[in-house]
């Protein structure tokens, strides 16, 4: 089993940064890779960023040259670093950490860009 829980979220004006944080604890030796996803009202929830146990990184077109993840594996913590927000990144963001049979969620935190 693998507990996540995100934290960082809020509100921001436009242009605004915010970093997000996911902290796994549990079985995580067996993770290979860990994705923030979002999902905003009345829409599915969408892939923004991956990171794989090798430190390679995928995002989506979308968020290319805003956002950055990353992790501290010693701190077994993810990271998605968002700058340059819009109004249409306000969503909640949910990160996932994968294993080979099982995909554990975290709860979500509510990112809202609005001035």
């Amino acid at each position: 089993q693998v507990q996540l829980v995100e934290s960082g979220g809020g509100l921001v004006q436009p242009g605004g940064s915010l970093r997000l944080s996911c902290a796994a604890s549990g079985s995580t030796f067996s993770i290979y890779a860990m994705d923030w996803y979002r999902q905003a009202p009345g829409k599915q929830r969408d892939l923004v960023a991956t990171i794989t146990t090798s430190g390679n990184t995928y995002y989506v077109d979308s968020v290319k040259g805003r956002f950055t993840i990353s992790r501290d594996s010693a701190k077994n913590t993810m990271y998605l670093q968002m700058n340059g927000l819009k109004p249409e990144d306000t969503a909640v963001y949910y990160c996932n950490a994968r294993q080979a049979l099982q995909t554990y969620w975290g709860q979500g935190t509510q990112v809202t860009v609005s001035s």
